[in-house]
């Protein structure tokens, strides 16, 4: 299917819209719903902080609320997860309000673009591709049809295959994306086990600038030590943002647990490094029990 094509003359897309006309209906009234309260808010007479705000003003809260969705995921708390993604989907509909505001474009053209767009990435569901049978066969196709894209749309030229990471980006996840790009091309590590030998390489180099005193060279050589474990993580095929996020949790898990033993002595902050070490111990050990009977 090419990218000009209308995606309702393909038969399966109008099959599958048959069958859940009315489902559709009552979707598309309450999108629609949604859209009209965002904009009434934008208007003259409208919410007065809504109406403040600007593209860069409200980046803060997107992001907040994509970590707010992760989070919930995390808990597997659904009725939770249904309103973060709601908050979410908030976002989206401020930035189209406020772009046509600008005249920039519109909500259609925001969700038109993407139908286009998922049509036009999975010619193995909605074209003519044959032999897709593999998740891996289904992104490298993805990837060969945007690098065609990029080369098709106007205005884009980027200096470097890196400058399609953006920068914007948590710097666990552009680190892990930067190694991904730079792999595309083959400068890579055939597999995992020599990135250990890089990591030991950076862990002297580490251990030598801090012999050193020096900050600046610190933090450029720990940067170095934290980068190397990002692609650690890729060669493992391990996500490193979702890696240390789960870390994060075991770590207040651990330490709540270390705070209700120390609750019926005396404040953890009187027991000292040895002590808090016990507690520490106590609470790795009961955790591992816990998880070997369930």
């Amino acid at each position: 299917m090419t990218p000009t094509e209308n995606p309702s003359s393909n038969p399966d897309i109008s099959a599958a819209s048959e069958v859940s006309s009315s489902q559709s209906t009552a979707l598309a009234k309450s999108f629609a719903r949604a859209a009209a309260i965002m904009a009434q808010l934008r208007a003259p007479g409208g919410c007065p902080w809504d109406r403040e705000q600007t593209f860069d003003s409200i980046r803060r809260y997107t992001l907040e609320e994509t970590y707010e969705v992760l989070d919930a995921i995390e808990r597997k708390d659904w009725t939770g997860l249904k309103d973060e993604l709601g908050d979410l989907l908030l976002q989206v509909l401020f930035y189209a309000e406020m772009a046509q505001e600008a005249k920039l474009f519109t909500l259609q053209d925001v969700t038109d673009n993407l139908s286009e767009k998922l049509i036009r990435r999975h010619p193995h569901v909605f074209g003519n591709r044959e032999g897709v049978e593999t998740s891996a066969q289904v992104l490298q196709n993805w990837e060969e049809i945007k690098k065609s894209e990029r080369a098709d749309a106007p205005n884009v030229r980027e200096a470097s295959l890196l400058d399609q990471v953006p920068r914007s980006l948590p710097a666990l996840m552009e680190a892990s994306k930067l190694g991904s790009k730079a792999a595309s091309i083959g400068f890579d590590w055939s597999e995992a086990a020599p990135v250990f030998e890089k990591l030991q390489e950076e862990l002297d180099e580490l251990r030598q600038a801090m012999a050193s005193g020096e900050k600046k060279a610190q933090e450029e050589e720990l940067g170095d030590v934290l980068f190397t474990v990002v692609n650690l993580a890729r060669k493992l095929g391990v996500q490193s943002e979702f890696a240390l996020r789960a870390s994060n949790a075991k770590f207040r898990r651990r330490f709540a647990a270390m705070e209700s033993s120390a609750a019926a002595s005396r404040p953890m902050a009187e027991l000292g490094p040895e002590g808090l070490e016990k507690l520490w111990d106590r609470a790795k050990t009961d955790e591992r029990k816990g998880s070997a009977s369930e």
